[in-house]
């Protein structure tokens, strides 16, 4: 059962003009499944919010990404967004926020542990950001995201983090999204005494992107081969 909208808002900090904005977002399509067909108005579910969310998330993230790094090279940039807009990320933020608790799930998807669901809630959290703009503006949106999904950039130890060793998982949103397939990692060679090993690992995804890296453990090597194979497709998307 999900808890009253009223109080979302606090956590949100934002008050809605147009509350049913707000219910629109958090309401997921499995809901129109326990009501008649013509009980159910195309505009009932959050899918169509989720969309429009994830472009101003887009925008906005960038934009703060080239305010707070103006000297860093675009395939950074673009490593940092990726993580920021990821539904990893964005199922944090919904966490913090318990947005879980508010979501109108059908029958069918409460049993199934929708309210924990990730990519459920990181939809959420992007059909939250549209409902925002559209009852208030771009003003009210880009605070509600500098807030809540991007204080992790007003730590530069945190931003380091995903830049450094995050590569991983960056790389993987990244191939979600742009429909390859996931990465697959092998370690192609072993070299050097016990104490001093050095591992040279291999990353590729598909039959058309393939890295190696070495390093001093299987997971160093990875992390950087997967830094070579994000270089690569940010080579290829521009060309």
């Amino acid at each position: 059962m999900s808890h009253p909208v009223e109080a979302l808002e606090e956590r949100l900090q934002y008050r809605f003009q147009n509350r049913d904005l707000l219910v629109r977002a958090l309401t997921h399509r499995s809901a129109s499944a326990d009501k008649p067909p013509s009980a159910v108005a195309e505009d009932c579910d959050n899918e169509q919010l989720e969309f429009l969310g994830d472009s101003i998330l887009g925008f906005v993230a960038s934009e703060a990404l080239v305010a707070k790094h103006p000297f860093v090279r675009e395939g950074q940039l673009s490593q940092w967004k990726a993580h920021l807009v990821s539904a990893t990320h964005l199922h944090d933020c919904a966490l913090a926020l318990e947005l879980g608790a508010y979501l109108r799930l059908g029958k069918g998807e409460e049993r199934n542990g929708g309210r924990e669901r990730r990519t459920l809630l990181a939809n959420a959290v992007e059909a939250v950001i549209a409902a925002i703009y559209l009852d208030g503006g771009i003003e009210p949106a880009r605070n509600f995201i500098r807030e809540h999904i991007l204080g992790i950039l007003d730590s530069a130890q945190e931003i380091e983090l995903i830049g450094l060793l995050n590569h991983k998982s960056v790389l993987q949103e990244r191939t979600q999204a742009l429909g390859l397939p996931i990465p697959r990692y092998s370690t192609v060679e072993t070299s050097g005494p016990e104490h001093a090993k050095v591992f040279t690992v291999e990353a590729r995804v598909g039959s058309g992107f393939v890295s190696r890296a070495t390093g001093t453990s299987k997971k160093a090597a990875s992390q950087q081969a997967a830094q070579l194979l994000l270089e690569k497709l940010d080579s290829a998307q521009q060309n």
